[in-house]
């Protein structure tokens, strides 16, 4: 199977409370594991295939997308001397 068809497919409907996430991306499939046997009660593996993908399922409401906005140049210029601070005081 080629990374192109590893997908990741989150699906709900309006009118049901459970979204369903079906994935093969190791770090979220880590995730939604942990999750699971956290709190079994809201989040159900439901399927899994040979080949490497998961299904789960989880309530709508316990899911978020987060879009975050482009880091400017200067943010970055000032993290970057925050980095190098930490390094020489580590060093001294």
């Amino acid at each position: 199977m080629t990374k192109d068809e590893m997908e990741t497919i989150v699906n709900f409907t309006e009118a049901d409370d459970i979204a369903y996430i079906y994935t093969y991306n190791v770090v979220l499939k880590n995730r939604l594991a942990k999750y699971s046997v956290k709190y079994p009660h809201l989040c159900k593996l439901t399927a899994q295939t040979d080949d490497g993908s998961r299904t789960y399922e989880v309530p709508k409401k316990r899911l978020t997308i987060m879009l975050t906005a482009p880091m400017s140049e200067e943010r970055k210029e000032k993290l970057r001397e925050k980095c190098l601070q930490r390094k020489e005081n580590e060093v001294a």
